[in-house]
């Protein structure tokens, strides 16, 4: 299946298949260089060694960065040291960037990717739910900062999304389970349809049911792009809308520290606190809330933070790069498949929200 990003000089393709063959022409079609640099951490070495046989039968010279895994890697001292390896390559201005793995991976490649030597191409190829669906397409590429999440980033379009469905059969269940979030999260803000299809299809999604899996990720991927292709650089407030429950899901992950909850299971809980938070607004009944929270509990999601201290959780939502001339935004749901932004939201409101999540 092929989905087209279509940014005019940026466009780019995702293909999303139960294979790695092919990859490597792929590559060399979006790739003038001789060197492939392939990031990617230690629990992808399978995936990473078969992109690499791609890519070298495909005549590039293919350097390779493994990493420990989790969110600990996406910093700048990580990145300085990708940068030094790099420059042991010989890397230059034609080299490709290759990232081989979830969102950690993607976002951190993809960050070395926009700021060695002024920009290299970039070629994303996530292995988990979540990176397939969400991270691996928008060009959307940081690091974090001890205060906040992707506080240090930029935009990047890579070259080209290679997703090979297969490799989530080597995923474990907790990290499937928080890719769904970000699934089910697509169905609230943009396609009513497509939340019934979830709905209908949980327990096949549940047990990885190819057919299903291949046509969600494919949706989902088309999904985000049409978003993106209207509001690259999040410069209309259109491209916010992708951030729902993300307010509360970012703070939720800097206060119980960085990979302590994985990024899914804070936006679950986030986006059951923005439902509540429109509740009080008025924009919604309790049914809406009620219908996310048993898709998300289905999926064996958190639907509620930890009693973490609420001034912790409050001083985070202020760090948060969606802030505002330090105002809260939030993208709260009016009805199914249709969220708006507000950006006048009291703090008081949130309060109450938090304070009622935890209780």
């Amino acid at each position: 299946m092929h989905v087209r990003v279509d940014l005019g000089t940026r466009s780019y393709d995702i293909l999303v298949a139960s294979h790695f063959a092919g990859l490597g022409e792929f590559a060399r079609q979006r790739s003038r260089g001789k060197l492939a640099v392939v990031i990617g951490d230690e629990n992808v070495t399978e995936h990473r060694n078969q992109v690499a046989d791609e890519l070298a039968a495909a005549g590039f010279r293919v350097g390779s960065i493994t990493l420990p895994p989790g969110e600990s890697q996406k910093a700048l001292p990580v990145a300085s040291e990708i940068y030094d390896r790099l420059v042991e390559l010989e890397a230059d201005r034609q080299t490709l960037i290759v990232a081989v793995g979830g969102g950690v991976i993607g976002d951190l490649a993809g960050f070395v990717a926009a700021t060695y030597a002024r920009g290299l191409s970039l070629l994303m190829i996530p292995t988990t739910l979540l990176s397939m669906v969400d991270s691996s397409v928008g060009g959307k590429v940081a690091v974090n900062h001890p205060r906040a999440k992707n506080l240090i980033g930029a935009f990047h379009q890579p070259a080209g999304v290679w997703i090979n469905t297969a490799s989530l059969a080597t995923l474990p269940q907790r990290e499937f389970r928080s890719g769904l979030a970000e699934v089910v999260k697509y169905g609230v803000i943009l396609d009513a349809d497509f939340f019934e299809y979830l709905e209908k299809n949980a327990e096949a999604l549940l047990h990885r049911d190819s057919r299903v899996l291949q046509y969600v990720v494919t949706h989902c991927c088309q999904l985000k792009a049409s978003v993106v292709e209207r509001d690259e650089r999040e410069e209309t407030g259109l491209r916010a809308v992708l951030n729902y429950g993300h307010t509360f899901a970012h703070a939720f992950e800097a206060v119980a520290g960085y990979g302590t909850w994985l990024h899914g299971e804070a936006v679950a809980a986030g986006m059951i606190c923005a439902s509540r938070l429109a509740e009080r607004r008025g924009l919604i009944g309790s049914d809406l809330t009620e219908r996310q929270k048993t898709l998300l509990k289905t999926f064996q999601l958190p639907t509620r933070p930890e009693p973490w201290p609420l001034a912790d959780m409050l001083t985070a939502m202020r760090s948060d790069k969606k802030t505002l001339a330090g105002r809260l935004r939030f993208i709260l749901p009016i009805r199914l498949g249709e969220v708006a932004l507000f950006d006048d939201i009291e703090t008081n409101d949130v309060e109450s929200v938090l304070r009622e999540a935890v209780s």
